[in-house]
């Protein structure tokens, strides 16, 4: 498939359209990312964030991530849906959540990352690379 490529929310109130191929795709345990996951990794895919348009209103909540990153996470204030993390000191960079996009299959993780702070019971994929934190980033 190539682009343009579409995602949206649960309820239909946010869509994308993402007009470029993925840059990398990434499972993140961070402890951030187990509160937006409801207790589990997130998946999330990396574009251009120019290359990213949508319609419909985003809310968003700062915080500081575990690599010391200022993040800017992105969710459907209608839904909840957890949509979009930016790293404020990369501006040139959008992660939508994979769970997002109309083709889920686009592009599947290509590393699990922060896997220091995973919980014992998490299923953690041998056949792709782990990272016990932070890699470096995309671009």
């Amino acid at each position: 498939m190539t682009a343009p490529h579409g995602a949206g929310c649960l309820c239909g109130a946010v869509r994308f359209t993402i007009d470029a191929e993925p840059m990398a795709a990434r499972t993140c345990w961070c402890r951030l990312c187990q509160y937006l996951g409801g207790g589990t990794a997130t998946a999330n895919i990396c574009f251009p964030a120019d290359k990213v348009r949508w319609t419909g209103e985003i809310r968003y909540h700062e915080t500081v991530a575990d690599s010391g990153n200022a993040m800017r996470r992105g969710f459907c204030p209608t839904c909840g849906t957890p949509l979009t993390s930016e790293a404020l000191s990369r501006p040139n960079l959008i992660f939508l959540r994979i769970g997002a996009l109309d083709d889920p299959n686009l592009m599947g993780p290509q590393a699990t990352i922060w896997t220091s702070q995973a919980p014992d019971w998490a299923c953690i994929s041998t056949e792709i690379p782990s990272l016990e934190s932070q890699p470096p980033p995309v671009a």
